[in-house]
């Protein structure tokens, strides 16, 4: 069904004029290095970034950028923050006009993760790098000047897939308490791939139902939909989502993980989870990267109040800012 006579106007244009994106095992490669040539946005003005090379006792060290604002506070919320990528590609050097935001707006210490890519690291390989680094931020928040009462972690895609899973591994490890998961159009269903009855109107820009089984092939390291699949692997396979920490999650109503994304969002509320959830109408996966859009500032700005509400509660409401300069990775 071809959905583009749904898509939002002010997002078309954008839309048509992106090249075709090549997702296909003999083209990872490629289109790695391409990414990788891409010279990083800048980051926001008074905004410091720190390289930090995370050790674990018996694995290779994780690799973090750690964004503050100028004049931080001793006490400053924490933000982890998940770049997407379909757990194919992206960095945290692609997202750091984006979390070099958060960090001036929320006066926030913002820690962005670089974890290993899939095929080459399989679940739990991803998770597991984003909880040392979590780890790390909270057991050295002292130094880092940060607040350990007030940590959150969130991601976009499959970063916001990860995020749903570390928030699932932090509450059954009881080591790092978190106030808030920050969701944009997380990826948490591997058997989205597989669904008997696929919703028409969904899935046909961007990250497209074929990009989706490639990316939860590579991370399970075997066929999506299958038996005994993690939650810490794909967060809607959880059969308990009691005790997660309140949830702010947004999606798109054209975007694949549209159904599992609202579906996770109506079982977080019957767990007496509190949960913000917004959908927008006419937008395809990765639609912020049309950032003079009237959907990508509404969005922009609800989901930058949801962070201020959970990392500075009684700060009041984040001033209207514009998106432009930040960076999106689908998938």
């Amino acid at each position: 069904m071809d959905t583009t006579h749904l898509v939002d106007p002010e997002l078309l244009d954008t839309l048509q004029q992106l090249p075709p994106l090549q997702l296909t095992p003999e083209a990872l490669p490629v289109v790695r290095e391409q990414l990788a040539a891409a010279p990083p946005p800048p980051l926001p003005d008074g905004v410091t970034e720190e390289e930090v090379f995370v050790p674990r006792e018996g694995k290779d060290p994780v690799r973090v950028l750690v964004h503050r604002p100028a004049g931080t506070a001793h006490d400053a919320p924490g933000l982890l923050w998940i770049h997407g990528g379909g757990y194919l590609i992206g960095s945290p050097d692609a997202d750091r006009a984006q979390t070099g935001t958060y960090a001036q707006l929320l006066g926030a210490v913002v820690v962005s993760v670089d974890y290993g890519l899939s095929p080459e690291n399989v679940a739990p390989g991803p998770v597991e790098d984003c909880y040392a680094a979590l780890r790390w931020l909270h057991d050295h928040a002292d130094d880092l000047g940060v607040d350990r009462s007030r940590l959150a972690v969130g991601g976009a895609s499959a970063g916001g897939g990860l995020a749903a899973c570390l928030a699932l591994l932090a509450r059954d490890r009881g080591e790092v308490p978190l106030v808030l998961q920050f969701l944009v159009y997380p990826m948490l269903d591997d058997r989205t791939v597989t669904a008997p009855d696929p919703n028409p109107t969904v899935g046909q820009f961007i990250w497209t139902p074929e990009f989706n089984a490639f990316g939860w092939r590579s991370l399970l390291g075997g066929e999506p939909g299958a038996d005994g699949v993690s939650p810490y692997a794909a967060a809607a396979r959880a059969e308990d989502l009691a005790g997660l920490p309140p949830t702010f999650l947004e999606v798109g109503s054209l975007d694949l993980f549209l159904e599992e994304d609202v579906e996770y969002a109506r079982r977080l509320t019957r767990a007496g989870v509190p949960t913000e959830l917004h959908v927008y109408p006419g937008a395809f996966h990765g639609y912020q990267m049309v950032v003079d859009a009237e959907v990508t500032r509404t969005s922009f700005q609800l989901g930058t109040s949801a962070l201020r509400r959970a990392l500075r509660p009684g700060d009041g409401e984040t001033p209207r800012q514009d998106a432009a300069g930040r960076a999106t990775v689908t998938g």
